[in-house]
């Protein structure tokens, strides 16, 4: 918590942080639609796997943004969900939470667990963009850049124990680079993440094969067909820390539609890999996201 409250007053201390603001107009919802991206399956702004360097909502340099989600991820054998609230400061830094739930239905009988045993947890979260505008920054080659963390916390930690997982509590760290081509209706982003997590978390943090910290990368491309409808393709690489099951990279395909700038609807068809005792993890996405 130390953290965050640290980037607060780096980024409230900064003389075009929130200069001139009218608190009539804090929410001004004035960025280009579909530019804050959706909600990521941990809360943060961008795609559904991968965390994007916009800051979340539609507030420009002089306003907030805000906005919460609801997530379910069917799989063939399991079930996650995730919910949360995120706020966009003045296009300069993002707090957000999320809960997730992660039930094993059938599968957890067979590990010993209980039939439809359930993990869950809770990921606190903070983006702060260094440089670059993904918008405006059109006749440059440089990116919007940003750095972010995820501290997860999973409710889960003697079932962790016994599969192998070194804690029950872990952060993420990441930086992001996304630049949106607005003459090819093109946009993308390379995201490169610090983590120990076993399944985003889910299942804890490092294991009995590895317990350090590895460099992961996550990567999404996108084509605008419209102001209001996106398409593309995500890619998430994960460790592989726990002896009980390889755990390979996620992938998805998605379509997100936004009616305006209060709602949007994203669907996908998400491949997660290898979870636990199961291989060929993947089904449908749907996430909702209202806000301002």
């Amino acid at each position: 918590m130390r953290f965050l409250t640290l980037i607060t007053l780096i980024c409230l201390a900064s003389p075009s942080f929130a200069d001139d603001v009218v608190p009539g107009d804090i929410f001004d919802g004035g960025k280009l639609l579909a530019t804050g991206g959706v909600s990521q399956v941990e809360g943060a702004g961008g795609g559904g796997l991968a965390s994007w360097a916009m800051i979340t909502g539609y507030g420009t340099r002089d306003g907030v943004g805000a906005n919460i989600h609801y997530t379910a991820v069917p799989l063939a054998n399991y079930s996650l969900q995730s919910a949360g609230i995120a706020v966009g400061l003045f296009d300069r830094l993002e707090l957000s939470y999320a809960w997730q739930g992660f039930d094993t239905h059938n599968v957890g009988a067979l590990l010993g667990v209980g039939q439809g045993f359930t993990f869950h947890q809770n990921i606190f979260g903070a983006k702060l963009k260094l440089v670059g505008d993904a918008v405006y920054d059109q006749d440059s080659w440089l990116p919007e850049i940003s750095i972010g963390l995820q501290h997860k916390e999973n409710d889960r930690g003697a079932i962790i124990a016994a599969v192998g997982g070194k804690n029950s509590v872990g952060t993420d760290y990441y930086i992001a680079a996304s630049k949106l081509f607005l003459a090819q209706s093109i946009l993308v982003n390379t995201t490169l993440r610090e983590t120990k997590a076993n399944q985003f978390g889910l299942l804890g943090f490092g294991g009995d094969k590895h317990n350090d910290y590895s460099s992961q990368f996550e990567g999404s491309a996108s084509y605008l067909f419209s102001k209001r409808f996106t398409v593309g393709a995500e890619l998430r690489t994960k460790p592989s820390n726990l002896g009980i099951a390889h755990e390979g990279a996620a992938w998805d395909v998605f379509a997100a539609y936004f009616l305006n700038k209060n709602l949007s609807v994203t669907v996908a068809y998400a491949d997660l890999g290898n979870i636990a005792i199961r291989n060929g993890q993947h089904g449908a996405y749907l996430s909702l996201q209202a806000g301002l």
